[in-house]
C-alpha cells in the first residue's frame, strides 16, 4: 500500500510543476486529520527519502499546471478576505462557500489522474478543496459558522475571471395579525384600470385618484415596511395563511403570517419592540402579536396550512323567519357536506368548478328588527329575543368550517350554486351584511416546533409562537 502511494506521488510530480495541495488531493482519502497541503508536502518528502534525493529536486516552482496557483495559501486567503469585505455591511451567523471551477482546471484535474493511471474520481476534486479551504479562512475572518443547508449568506468564487459574488438570503418574521377595519385587503391591490401606474391615458386615473391602488392600504403595507426598515432589508414580502375578504375583519387570535425580508443587513432584532413598532405604525387598523424570528421553512408551513376557520356574521332575511324554522335549518347545516359551485362574485377569476366543504359546527340567534351595527342585539340561547316575538328578519350566525368554505354563499345560496344553504332551507332570501373571521386553526397540525424559531436577540421574543 505504501509503495502504491509513493508510486502515485512519483508519477504525479513528473507530470510537471505541481503544488502541494494538488498533489495531496490525489490521496485525500488517506490519513484523516491532514490537509491536502500537508499530504502533498509529506508525499514529496517521502519520495525524496525513498529515492535518496534532495527534496528540493522535486519541489514545485512558482506555478502549478493543474490549478494555476489557485490553491496557494495567499490565493485562498485573498478569496476569504474579499468575501468578508463584500459582506461587511451585513450581519450573519452562517455561511457557505461555493466555487465555479473553470473548465480548463477541471480538464487539468482529469488529465493528471489519467496520466498517472488513477480513476478520474480518485481523491478530491479542486472544487471541494477550494470550498473547504476558503470556507475555513472565511469563517475565521468573520466568526460565522458553515451551514450546508440554507445559510444566511453564500459566497461564490470564480477563479476563471477572478471575480466573486455574494448572496444574502432572506430573514423571516412570523406573527399573527388582526385586521380591525373593513375594506383593507391583505396584500397590495394595484388598480386594474391603470395597471398600478396612477395614470389613465396620460392623466390621473379617476378610479384610484392617481394612487395606483384600488385600496389605500393593506395589511402588508401596514406591517412589511416596518419589518423591512428594522432589518435594513432591500424589500419585504408578506405571506399569509390564507386570506379573508376585503370587507371582512380578522379578529381575536388573528391570522398567521410570515414577512420575508430580502437582503437584510440586520438579523438580530428585539421582536417585542418590533411588534410594538408595527402596531404603532398601523395605528389601530391592524394589530399583530406573537412576533418571532423564524427559519425559511415557515413560509411554506404558513402558505400550505390546512386550516379551518370560524366566522361570525350578521344576516338579514327578506322576510320574517320563525325561530323554530331557523333552529331546524342550523341543525340541518351542522356537520353537513356542502357542495359549492364557484360563486358568481369570484367566477371571473377562478375556475367554475364544484367544491365540497364541511360545516363542523354552526350556531345562531335571531335578532331584533331594530338592531344596528356589526353585532346587533342577540337573542338568548333558545333563539328568542327578550321581549320580541319568535320571529325576526335578522340573525347572528357563528360558523366553524373547513378551509375554502364560502360562508357568504352558504347563507345566501348564491342562486342555487351552493347546496344546502341557509336561505334554501328557510325558503327565504338571506344575505350576510358583514363578516368577521374570529379564528384560524390548523386542523391536525401543532404547527410550530422549536427548530423553526430563531433566536431573536438578547431581549425579545423568548416564547415559541402558537398554532393551536
Amino acid at each position: 500500500m505504501t509503495d502504491d502511494v509513493l508510486a502515485t506521488a512519483r508519477a504525479a510530480v513528473e507530470t510537471g510543476p505541481l503544488c502541494d495541495p494538488c498533489l495531496g488531493r490525489l490521496v485525500a482519502e488517506r490519513s484523516f486529520g491532514l490537509t491536502n497541503r500537508e499530504r502533498g508536502r509529506s508525499l514529496r518528502v517521502a519520495v525524496a527519502l525513498a529515492d535518496d534525493v534532495p527534496v528540493g529536486d522535486i519541489e514545485p516552482d512558482d506555478s502549478c499546471w493543474v490549478c494555476e496557483g489557485e490553491s496557494t495559501v495567499e490565493r485562498v486567503t485573498e478569496w476569504a478576505e474579499r468575501g468578508a469585505y463584500a459582506l461587511e455591511e451585513y450581519e450573519f451567523d452562517t455561511f457557505q462557500v461555493g466555487t465555479r471551477v473553470p473548465p480548463l482546471f477541471e480538464e487539468n484535474d482529469r488529465l493528471l489522474r489519467e496520466d498517472i493511471g488513477l480513476d478520474p474520481a480518485a481523491g478530491e476534486q479542486l472544487k471541494s478543496e477550494l470550498n473547504r479551504e476558503v470556507g475555513k479562512r472565511f469563517g475565521r475572518e468573520t466568526g460565522a459558522e458553515v451551514d450546508f443547508g440554507r445559510p444566511d449568506v453564500q459566497v461564490t468564487i470564480h477563479p476563471g475571471d477572478d471575480s466573486l459574488d455574494v448572496r444574502v438570503n432572506s430573514a423571516f418574521v412570523y406573527g399573527r395579525y388582526r385586521k380591525l377595519e373593513r375594506e383593507i385587503p391583505q396584500t397590495e391591490w394595484p388598480c386594474s384600470d391603470c395597471n398600478g401606474t396612477g395614470l389613465d391615458r396620460g392623466e390621473v386615473c379617476p378610479v384610484c385618484d392617481g394612487s395606483g391602488y384600488r385600496y389605500e392600504t393593506s395589511v402588508e403595507q401596514l406591517t412589511a415596511p416596518v419589518v423591512r426598515d428594522t432589518m435594513g432589508g432591500k424589500s419585504a414580502t408578506f405571506h399569509g395563511a390564507g386570506r379573508e375578504d376585503v370587507d371582512a375583519r380578522m379578529l381575536e387570535r388573528g391570522r398567521p403570517f410570515v414577512i420575508e425580508v430580502e437582503r437584510p443587513r440586520t438579523r438580530t432584532v428585539d421582536t417585542d419592540r418590533l411588534q410594538a413598532d408595527i402596531n404603532g405604525f398601523a395605528d389601530g387598523a391592524v394589530e399583530v402579536d406573537d412576533v418571532h424570528l423564524v427559519s425559511y421553512e415557515m413560509v411554506e408551513r404558513v402558505k400550505e396550512l390546512d386550516a379551518s376557520k370560524t366566522y361570525r356574521m350578521p344576516v338579514e332575511f327578506e322576510e320574517s323567519v320563525e325561530a323554530d324554522a331557523f333552529d331546524a335549518a342550523l341543525d340541518e347545516l351542522r356537520g353537513a357536506t356542502i357542495e359549492q359551485r364557484t360563486p358568481t362574485r369570484v367566477d371571473h377569476r377562478r375556475a367554475d368548478i364544484v367544491r365540497t366543504r364541511e360545516v363542523y359546527d354552526i350556531e345562531g340567534q335571531l335578532v331584533t328588527d331594530d338592531s344596528t351595527g356589526d353585532s346587533g342585539t342577540t337573542t338568548d340561547h333558545s333563539g328568542t329575543a327578550a321581549g320580541d316575538p319568535r320571529t325576526a328578519t335578522g340573525a347572528t350566525v357563528e360558523l366553524h368550517g373547513e378551509g375554502g368554505l364560502y360562508v357568504k354563499e352558504l347563507v345566501s345560496g348564491d342562486e342555487g350554486r351552493t347546496e344546502p344553504s341557509l336561505a334554501g332551507l328557510l325558503g327565504v332570501e338571506a344575505v350576510v351584511t358583514a363578516l368577521d373571521v374570529v379564528d384560524v386553526r390548523g386542523e391536525d397540525n401543532p404547527f410550530l416546533v422549536a427548530e423553526y424559531v430563531r433566536d431573536s436577540g438578547e431581549d425579545g421574543g423568548s416564547a415559541s409562537p402558537s398554532w393551536e
